[in-house]
Protein backbone atom coordinates (compact mmCIF):
# COMPACT_ATOMS: atom_id res chain seq x y z
CA UNK A 1 0.00 0.00 0.00
CA UNK A 2 1.09 3.71 -0.51
CA UNK A 3 0.01 6.94 1.18
CA UNK A 4 0.73 9.73 -1.31
CA UNK A 5 -0.02 12.66 1.24
CA UNK A 6 1.11 12.95 5.04
CA UNK A 7 2.52 15.10 7.11
CA UNK A 8 5.36 14.09 8.94
CA UNK A 9 6.26 17.29 10.41
CA UNK A 10 10.20 16.45 10.93
CA UNK A 11 12.62 18.70 11.27
CA UNK A 12 10.85 21.28 13.29
CA UNK A 13 7.68 19.99 14.63
CA UNK A 14 8.84 16.49 16.02
CA UNK A 15 6.26 16.74 19.15
CA UNK A 16 3.34 16.82 16.03
CA UNK A 17 4.82 13.49 14.69
CA UNK A 18 8.03 12.88 13.10
CA UNK A 19 9.65 10.26 10.69
CA UNK A 20 9.98 7.15 13.34
CA UNK A 21 6.80 7.25 14.56
CA UNK A 22 5.03 8.24 11.23
CA UNK A 23 6.60 5.39 9.53
CA UNK A 24 6.07 2.90 12.33
CA UNK A 25 2.13 4.03 11.85
CA UNK A 26 2.21 3.26 8.50
CA UNK A 27 3.82 -0.09 8.23
CA UNK A 28 1.29 -1.35 11.16
CA UNK A 29 -1.36 -0.79 8.31
CA UNK A 30 0.05 -2.62 5.06
CA UNK A 31 1.78 0.77 4.03
CA UNK A 32 5.41 0.77 2.92
CA UNK A 33 5.59 4.00 0.96
CA UNK A 34 5.08 7.52 2.11
CA UNK A 35 5.12 11.00 0.15
CA UNK A 36 5.84 13.42 2.15
CA UNK A 37 4.32 16.71 2.10
CA UNK A 38 6.39 19.68 2.14
CA UNK A 39 4.67 22.11 4.53
CA UNK A 40 4.40 21.96 8.87
CA UNK A 41 8.11 20.85 8.73
CA UNK A 42 10.29 23.40 9.75
CA UNK A 43 11.66 24.46 7.08
CA UNK A 44 8.95 23.73 4.41
CA UNK A 45 10.45 22.12 1.42
CA UNK A 46 10.40 24.64 -0.71
CA UNK A 47 14.44 24.90 -1.68
CA UNK A 48 17.02 22.12 -2.36
CA UNK A 49 18.94 22.79 0.81
CA UNK A 50 15.27 22.80 2.56
CA UNK A 51 15.06 19.05 1.05
CA UNK A 52 18.23 17.99 2.26
CA UNK A 53 17.58 18.90 6.16
CA UNK A 54 14.27 16.80 5.62
CA UNK A 55 16.37 14.01 3.62
CA UNK A 56 19.30 13.93 6.67
CA UNK A 57 16.63 14.21 9.37
CA UNK A 58 15.05 11.03 7.83
CA UNK A 59 17.76 8.98 7.59
CA UNK A 60 17.99 5.52 9.75
CA UNK A 61 14.97 6.31 11.06
CA UNK A 62 12.06 5.12 8.45
CA UNK A 63 10.34 1.77 9.06
CA UNK A 64 8.74 2.15 5.08
CA UNK A 65 10.13 4.19 2.40
CA UNK A 66 9.49 7.68 2.10
CA UNK A 67 9.78 10.13 -1.18
CA UNK A 68 8.81 14.07 -0.67
CA UNK A 69 6.72 16.79 -2.46
CA UNK A 70 8.26 19.81 -3.07
CA UNK A 71 6.18 23.08 -2.25
CA UNK A 72 5.31 26.31 -4.43
CA UNK A 73 4.97 29.54 -2.70
CA UNK A 74 5.23 33.31 -3.98
CA UNK A 75 8.85 33.81 -4.77
CA UNK A 76 10.31 30.22 -5.38
CA UNK A 77 10.16 29.81 -8.87
CA UNK A 78 13.60 29.69 -9.47
CA UNK A 79 14.08 26.64 -6.88
CA UNK A 80 11.88 24.42 -8.69
CA UNK A 81 13.51 23.32 -11.73
CA UNK A 82 16.88 22.50 -9.14
CA UNK A 83 14.11 20.72 -6.51
CA UNK A 84 12.95 18.39 -9.87
CA UNK A 85 16.51 17.60 -10.75
CA UNK A 86 16.86 16.59 -6.68
CA UNK A 87 14.48 14.07 -6.93
CA UNK A 88 10.84 15.51 -5.63
CA UNK A 89 8.12 13.86 -6.91
CA UNK A 90 6.26 17.31 -7.63
CA UNK A 91 5.14 20.21 -5.88
CA UNK A 92 2.17 21.04 -3.38
CA UNK A 93 0.45 24.88 -2.86
CA UNK A 94 -2.07 26.17 -1.32
CA UNK A 95 -5.09 28.43 -2.62
CA UNK A 96 -5.74 29.48 0.51
CA UNK A 97 -4.22 30.23 3.55
CA UNK A 98 -2.21 26.96 5.01
CA UNK A 99 -2.16 27.46 8.85
CA UNK A 100 1.35 27.99 9.31
CA UNK A 101 3.37 31.07 8.42
CA UNK A 102 6.58 29.51 6.43
CA UNK A 103 4.40 28.27 3.69
CA UNK A 104 1.88 31.00 2.36
CA UNK A 105 -0.45 30.74 -0.49
CA UNK A 106 0.34 31.63 -3.90
CA UNK A 107 -1.60 33.91 -6.17
CA UNK A 108 -3.04 33.54 -10.16
CA UNK A 109 0.30 35.65 -11.02
CA UNK A 110 2.38 33.10 -8.82
CA UNK A 111 0.67 30.14 -10.62
CA UNK A 112 1.42 31.17 -13.95
CA UNK A 113 5.06 31.64 -13.04
CA UNK A 114 5.40 28.32 -11.65
CA UNK A 115 3.69 26.53 -14.19
CA UNK A 116 5.50 27.99 -16.90
CA UNK A 117 8.58 26.68 -15.03
CA UNK A 118 7.57 23.24 -14.65
CA UNK A 119 5.59 23.22 -17.99
CA UNK A 120 8.07 21.30 -19.84
CA UNK A 121 9.01 18.48 -17.14
CA UNK A 122 7.89 15.44 -16.11
CA UNK A 123 6.43 17.21 -12.50
CA UNK A 124 3.12 16.97 -11.38
CA UNK A 125 1.62 20.58 -9.57
CA UNK A 126 -0.80 19.66 -6.07
CA UNK A 127 -3.41 22.29 -5.36
CA UNK A 128 -5.11 22.70 -1.94
CA UNK A 129 -7.96 23.65 -3.88
CA UNK A 130 -9.87 26.09 -1.98
CA UNK A 131 -10.57 30.09 -2.79
CA UNK A 132 -11.59 31.95 -0.07
CA UNK A 133 -14.79 33.88 -0.41
CA UNK A 134 -14.87 35.59 2.59
CA UNK A 135 -17.81 34.10 4.37
CA UNK A 136 -20.44 35.95 6.69
CA UNK A 137 -20.79 34.03 9.94
CA UNK A 138 -23.89 34.84 12.48
CA UNK A 139 -22.05 36.53 15.22
CA UNK A 140 -24.18 34.35 17.62
CA UNK A 141 -23.39 30.79 16.00
CA UNK A 142 -21.97 28.87 18.22
CA UNK A 143 -17.92 27.80 17.61
CA UNK A 144 -18.56 24.63 19.34
CA UNK A 145 -21.74 23.48 17.15
CA UNK A 146 -19.51 21.53 14.06
CA UNK A 147 -22.01 23.54 11.68
CA UNK A 148 -20.79 26.71 12.16
CA UNK A 149 -17.41 25.71 11.11
CA UNK A 150 -18.77 23.63 7.88
CA UNK A 151 -20.63 26.47 6.52
CA UNK A 152 -17.25 28.72 7.35
CA UNK A 153 -15.65 26.55 4.48
CA UNK A 154 -18.62 25.77 1.43
CA UNK A 155 -18.02 23.59 -0.97
CA UNK A 156 -18.15 26.69 -3.32
CA UNK A 157 -14.37 27.35 -1.97
CA UNK A 158 -13.42 24.17 -4.17
CA UNK A 159 -15.24 24.39 -6.87
CA UNK A 160 -14.14 27.93 -7.73
CA UNK A 161 -10.61 27.21 -6.72
CA UNK A 162 -10.63 24.23 -9.16
CA UNK A 163 -12.49 26.12 -11.90
CA UNK A 164 -9.69 28.27 -11.69
CA UNK A 165 -6.89 25.52 -11.79
CA UNK A 166 -8.44 24.43 -15.24
CA UNK A 167 -8.71 27.55 -16.61
CA UNK A 168 -4.79 27.90 -16.01
CA UNK A 169 -4.30 23.96 -17.06
CA UNK A 170 -6.07 25.04 -20.33
CA UNK A 171 -2.62 27.68 -20.89
CA UNK A 172 -0.34 25.16 -19.71
CA UNK A 173 -1.78 21.67 -20.93
CA UNK A 174 1.20 19.87 -20.84
CA UNK A 175 1.54 20.43 -17.37
CA UNK A 176 -0.30 17.34 -15.07
CA UNK A 177 -2.25 18.99 -12.33
CA UNK A 178 -3.72 17.14 -8.95
CA UNK A 179 -6.45 18.25 -6.66
CA UNK A 180 -5.45 16.91 -3.43
CA UNK A 181 -8.39 15.76 -0.76
CA UNK A 182 -11.38 16.62 -2.69
CA UNK A 183 -13.98 16.92 -0.42
CA UNK A 184 -16.81 19.43 -2.75
CA UNK A 185 -19.26 16.81 -4.79
CA UNK A 186 -19.88 19.97 -6.66
CA UNK A 187 -16.63 20.38 -8.04
CA UNK A 188 -16.83 16.71 -9.80
CA UNK A 189 -18.81 17.98 -13.08
CA UNK A 190 -15.68 20.89 -13.30
CA UNK A 191 -13.33 17.82 -12.67
CA UNK A 192 -15.10 15.35 -15.27
CA UNK A 193 -15.26 18.07 -17.93
CA UNK A 194 -11.65 18.50 -17.88
CA UNK A 195 -11.12 14.87 -18.09
CA UNK A 196 -13.01 14.51 -21.57
CA UNK A 197 -11.36 17.29 -22.97
CA UNK A 198 -7.67 16.01 -22.33
CA UNK A 199 -6.38 17.99 -19.58
CA UNK A 200 -4.22 16.43 -17.45
CA UNK A 201 -5.84 16.50 -14.28
CA UNK A 202 -6.01 14.08 -11.28
CA UNK A 203 -7.53 14.21 -8.14
CA UNK A 204 -8.14 12.07 -5.01
CA UNK A 205 -9.94 11.96 -1.84
CA UNK A 206 -9.64 10.85 1.45
CA UNK A 207 -10.50 7.91 3.96
CA UNK A 208 -12.20 10.85 6.09
CA UNK A 209 -14.70 11.99 3.49
CA UNK A 210 -15.79 8.40 2.44
CA UNK A 211 -16.18 6.99 6.28
CA UNK A 212 -17.15 10.40 7.67
CA UNK A 213 -20.12 12.41 7.86
CA UNK A 214 -21.21 16.25 9.38
CA UNK A 215 -24.60 14.76 10.41
CA UNK A 216 -22.88 12.54 12.54
CA UNK A 217 -20.20 15.07 14.00
CA UNK A 218 -20.89 15.40 17.90
CA UNK A 219 -20.76 18.95 19.46
CA UNK A 220 -17.15 19.99 20.45
CA UNK A 221 -15.75 16.93 19.00
CA UNK A 222 -12.85 18.92 16.89
CA UNK A 223 -10.76 15.43 16.41
CA UNK A 224 -13.12 15.50 13.35
CA UNK A 225 -12.12 18.89 12.09
CA UNK A 226 -9.97 18.69 8.59
CA UNK A 227 -9.59 21.25 5.89
CA UNK A 228 -11.50 21.24 3.49
CA UNK A 229 -14.56 19.56 6.21
CA UNK A 230 -16.15 16.31 6.11
CA UNK A 231 -19.41 17.06 4.35
CA UNK A 232 -22.87 15.78 4.53
CA UNK A 233 -23.66 12.11 3.85
CA UNK A 234 -25.25 13.00 0.81
CA UNK A 235 -22.23 14.49 -0.65
CA UNK A 236 -20.28 11.10 0.46
CA UNK A 237 -22.18 8.97 -1.09
CA UNK A 238 -21.33 10.99 -4.87
CA UNK A 239 -17.69 11.07 -3.54
CA UNK A 240 -17.98 6.94 -3.57
CA UNK A 241 -19.96 7.41 -7.03
CA UNK A 242 -16.82 9.45 -8.34
CA UNK A 243 -14.22 7.16 -7.34
CA UNK A 244 -15.96 3.86 -8.87
CA UNK A 245 -16.65 5.39 -11.84
CA UNK A 246 -13.13 6.70 -11.96
CA UNK A 247 -13.37 10.33 -11.52
CA UNK A 248 -11.24 10.57 -8.16
CA UNK A 249 -8.36 8.60 -9.22
CA UNK A 250 -7.06 7.23 -5.75
CA UNK A 251 -7.53 7.39 -2.05
CA UNK A 252 -5.25 8.89 0.41
CA UNK A 253 -4.58 9.40 4.07
CA UNK A 254 -4.00 13.63 4.87
CA UNK A 255 -2.47 11.84 7.36
CA UNK A 256 -1.85 16.04 9.60
CA UNK A 257 -1.23 15.53 13.35
CA UNK A 258 -0.72 17.86 15.94
CA UNK A 259 -0.25 18.16 19.41
CA UNK A 260 -3.49 18.03 21.33
CA UNK A 261 -3.36 21.56 22.75
CA UNK A 262 -4.11 22.41 19.08
CA UNK A 263 -7.17 20.46 19.05
CA UNK A 264 -8.78 22.66 21.34
CA UNK A 265 -10.29 19.37 22.91
CA UNK A 266 -11.39 21.35 26.14
CA UNK A 267 -13.10 23.78 24.71
CA UNK A 268 -14.61 22.34 21.83
CA UNK A 269 -14.00 25.53 19.57
CA UNK A 270 -13.78 24.03 16.18
CA UNK A 271 -12.75 27.27 14.58
CA UNK A 272 -10.00 27.91 16.28
CA UNK A 273 -8.67 24.46 16.57
CA UNK A 274 -6.08 22.78 14.18
CA UNK A 275 -7.70 21.22 11.32
CA UNK A 276 -6.19 18.12 10.47
CA UNK A 277 -7.36 14.00 10.89
CA UNK A 278 -5.12 11.36 11.93
CA UNK A 279 -5.17 8.13 9.87
CA UNK A 280 -2.20 6.34 9.64
CA UNK A 281 -2.47 2.81 10.26
CA UNK A 282 -6.08 2.68 9.67
CA UNK A 283 -6.57 3.45 6.05
CA UNK A 284 -7.28 -0.09 4.41
CA UNK A 285 -9.53 -1.46 7.46
CA UNK A 286 -11.52 2.43 6.91
CA UNK A 287 -12.09 2.09 3.05
CA UNK A 288 -13.01 -1.66 3.56
CA UNK A 289 -15.35 -1.15 5.88
CA UNK A 290 -17.20 1.62 4.41
CA UNK A 291 -16.49 -0.26 0.72
CA UNK A 292 -17.98 -3.41 1.07
CA UNK A 293 -21.12 -1.67 2.32
CA UNK A 294 -21.22 -0.47 -1.83
CA UNK A 295 -19.88 -3.67 -3.57
CA UNK A 296 -16.70 -2.38 -3.76
CA UNK A 297 -14.25 -4.95 -4.40
CA UNK A 298 -10.48 -5.62 -2.67
CA UNK A 299 -9.24 -5.37 -6.60
CA UNK A 300 -10.71 -2.04 -6.14
CA UNK A 301 -9.40 -1.00 -3.18
CA UNK A 302 -5.66 -2.27 -4.64
CA UNK A 303 -6.28 0.04 -7.56
CA UNK A 304 -7.10 2.79 -5.19
CA UNK A 305 -4.53 2.63 -2.61
CA UNK A 306 -1.48 0.98 -4.00
CA UNK A 307 -1.31 1.36 -7.79
CA UNK A 308 -3.07 3.95 -8.45
CA UNK A 309 -1.64 5.72 -5.68
CA UNK A 310 2.45 4.69 -6.77
CA UNK A 311 1.95 6.31 -10.10
CA UNK A 312 0.75 9.38 -8.81
CA UNK A 313 3.45 9.56 -6.77
CA UNK A 314 6.19 8.45 -9.26
CA UNK A 315 6.68 4.91 -8.03
CA UNK A 316 4.98 3.07 -10.17
CA UNK A 317 8.39 1.66 -11.93
CA UNK A 318 9.43 0.09 -8.20
CA UNK A 319 5.56 0.23 -6.56
CA UNK A 320 2.22 -0.38 -6.78
CA UNK A 321 2.34 -4.54 -7.91
CA UNK A 322 3.78 -7.96 -7.07
CA UNK A 323 5.55 -8.19 -10.70
CA UNK A 324 9.30 -8.97 -11.66
CA UNK A 325 11.79 -6.35 -11.00
CA UNK A 326 9.31 -4.16 -8.80
CA UNK A 327 10.19 -4.38 -4.55
CA UNK A 328 8.58 -7.06 -3.20
CA UNK A 329 6.27 -4.96 -1.04
CA UNK A 330 2.96 -7.20 0.41
CA UNK A 331 0.67 -7.21 3.21
CA UNK A 332 -1.12 -10.02 4.91
CA UNK A 333 -4.50 -9.21 5.70
CA UNK A 334 -7.60 -10.67 6.98
CA UNK A 335 -10.37 -8.91 5.44
CA UNK A 336 -13.16 -10.39 7.96
CA UNK A 337 -11.32 -10.06 11.24
CA UNK A 338 -12.42 -7.00 13.86
CA UNK A 339 -9.94 -4.38 14.37
CA UNK A 340 -11.64 -2.17 16.99
CA UNK A 341 -9.71 1.46 17.28
CA UNK A 342 -8.35 1.89 20.58
CA UNK A 343 -5.64 4.53 21.60
CA UNK A 344 -2.99 1.00 22.26
CA UNK A 345 -3.34 0.29 18.89
CA UNK A 346 -2.55 3.80 17.21
CA UNK A 347 0.98 3.62 16.70
CA UNK A 348 1.43 7.58 16.19
CA UNK A 349 2.57 10.05 18.44
CA UNK A 350 -0.25 11.53 19.30
CA UNK A 351 -3.29 9.76 20.00
CA UNK A 352 -6.52 11.52 18.57
CA UNK A 353 -8.13 10.09 16.19
CA UNK A 354 -12.06 10.68 15.27
CA UNK A 355 -12.56 6.76 14.71
CA UNK A 356 -11.71 5.63 18.06
CA UNK A 357 -14.24 3.35 19.88
CA UNK A 358 -15.24 2.12 15.75
CA UNK A 359 -15.14 -1.76 15.29
CA UNK A 360 -13.63 -1.76 11.48
CA UNK A 361 -13.45 -5.01 9.28
CA UNK A 362 -10.56 -5.93 8.34
CA UNK A 363 -7.14 -6.26 10.19
CA UNK A 364 -3.46 -6.33 9.25
CA UNK A 365 -1.42 -9.15 10.50
CA UNK A 366 2.25 -8.81 8.33
CA UNK A 367 3.76 -6.07 6.51
CA UNK A 368 6.78 -6.15 3.97
CA UNK A 369 9.24 -4.20 2.70
CA UNK A 370 11.22 -5.25 -0.05
CA UNK A 371 10.39 -9.01 1.33
CA UNK A 372 11.41 -8.32 4.68
CA UNK A 373 9.21 -8.42 7.21
CA UNK A 374 9.05 -4.87 9.26
CA UNK A 375 5.72 -5.01 10.97
CA UNK A 376 3.91 -8.11 12.41
CA UNK A 377 0.69 -7.92 14.53
CA UNK A 378 0.88 -3.67 14.54
CA UNK A 379 4.52 -4.12 16.16
CA UNK A 380 7.92 -3.02 14.66
CA UNK A 381 9.76 -6.68 14.40
CA UNK A 382 13.15 -4.95 12.51
CA UNK A 383 15.34 -2.01 13.32
CA UNK A 384 14.33 0.95 10.21
CA UNK A 385 14.28 -0.57 6.72
CA UNK A 386 12.92 2.40 4.87
CA UNK A 387 15.17 4.13 2.34
CA UNK A 388 14.56 7.99 1.56
CA UNK A 389 13.55 8.22 -1.88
Amino acid sequence: LRSAHVHLNEPGRTEWEGFATGTRAAASGGITALIDMPLNSIPPTTTVSNLDAKRNAARGQCYVDVAFWGGVIPGNQEHLVPLVRSGVKGFKCFLIESGVDEFPCVKEEDLMLSMRELENSSSVLLFHAELDNTISLNSEASPTEYETFLRSRPQTFESDAISLIVKLLKLYPSLRCHIVHLSAASALPIIREAKRAGLPLTAETCFHYLCLSAEDIPRGHTEFKCCPPVRESSNRDQLWDALKEGLIDCVVSDHSPCVVELKNMETGDFMSAWGGISTLGLGLSLLWTEGRKRGVSLGQLVEWISTRTAEHGGLGDTKGKLAVGYDGDFVLWDPEADLQVTKENLRFKNKISPYEGLVLKGRVHKTYLRGTLVCDGGFIVESPQGHVL
